[in-house]
């Protein structure tokens, strides 16, 4: 039966005369008895006697639920927001963007983030990615508690492990497609690995491959002026994922797209999350799109109203 030693099983157990007892006719002192013989429970007239002790139960294997539910636990959070509040002063007066928001994101995870504009998902973007700072409340990026980083570690930080996609583009004019996504690795200063471990090439040849995906193979040396506003939106995505980033954060990646540019873009999105292991965390007001997202969290007023949790 499970429970007991191997080698030594239940049925087989031999039992050593005791002290002061009495032994069969002719057996000597701390002789070994013969083992006996013992029907399974389940033949006729099997099982415990009446009265008996009941027999050691084998031991239940872990459920596979059960089993995931600790390895999660196991697994530090890429991201994680803990009561984030913002308040800005307008008028002399106190305005509270950012209510008490917390959320955790898993390595690798995708998330949406919800709700009607001015709600705060915006704001929300900047405070988890470094770009600002809350007023209470802290955030942790991949084990690192920013609120205990200088602005310059927290620009290392973000140099190192975050992407992000503005929803204005933000590319410099001067210099074209290819030369906007090698400046972060010409920033860097230095190669970087993604949240797989793989490492980049020469930055020139890094931007080639990364405008290619895009499906900008041709159009390395245009100037934005000269790319479409889904052109532009795609050189962004290229950029943000030069340097490999541990997790990317877009702002409303397809809110100055057409239909079915923003799908391309947000297909594009989703490989190379698959791809690069590459957490995702999105804004959007659009439905369609954060259905798309394996988690989505809905704001209102700077508060989380709902929270989608992962899906099935």
């Amino acid at each position: 039966m499970a429970g007991r030693p191997a080698e030594s099983p239940d049925w087989a157990s031999a039992a050593v005369d005791a002290p002061g007892k009495e032994s069969s006719p002719g057996a000597r002192p701390g002789a070994v008895r013969a083992p006996r013989a013992v029907r399974p429970a389940d033949a006729p007239g099997g099982g415990d006697a009446p009265g008996a002790p009941p027999r050691e139960q084998a031991a239940k294997p872990a459920s596979a639920a059960a089993t995931t539910s600790h390895l999660m636990g196991m697994i530090r959070p890429m991201l994680t927001a803990r009561k984030l509040t913002k308040v800005y002063l307008s008028g002399g007066r106190p305005l509270t963007v950012l209510k008490e928001v917390t959320l955790e994101v898993e390595p690798g995870g995708f998330l949406a983030v919800i709700g009607p504009s001015g709600c705060g998902k915006t704001t929300l973007l900047g405070l988890l990615a470094g770009l600002d700072v809350p007023t209470s409340g802290t955030v942790e990026l991949d084990g690192s508690d920013l609120a205990e980083l200088s602005e310059d570690a927290r620009a290392r930080l973000r140099g190192e492990k975050v992407g992000f996609v503005f929803q204005t583009f933000q590319l410099i004019p001067t210099l074209t497609a290819q030369e906007n996504v090698q400046v972060p690795m010409e920033l860097r200063g230095h190669r970087g690995t993604d949240a797989q471990g793989h490492s980049d090439d020469d930055p020139v040849e890094r931007a080639k491959e990364l405008l290619a995906r895009v499906g900008l193979e041709g159009r390395e040396h245009h100037y934005p002026a000269q790319l479409s506003g889904g052109e532009q939106q795609r050189v962004a995505i290229a950029r943000a994922f030069a340097n490999r980033p541990r997790i990317l954060f877009a702002d409303e990646p397809t809110g100055n797209l057409d239909l079915a540019t923003g799908a391309r873009i947000v297909a594009l999105l989703e490989e190379l999350n698959r791809e690069s292991g590459t957490t995702l965390v999105l804004v959007t007001h659009d439905q369609a799109l954060a259905s798309r997202a394996r988690r989505t969290i809905h704001l209102l007023d700077g508060a989380v109203v709902q929270d989608g949790g992962a899906a099935a």
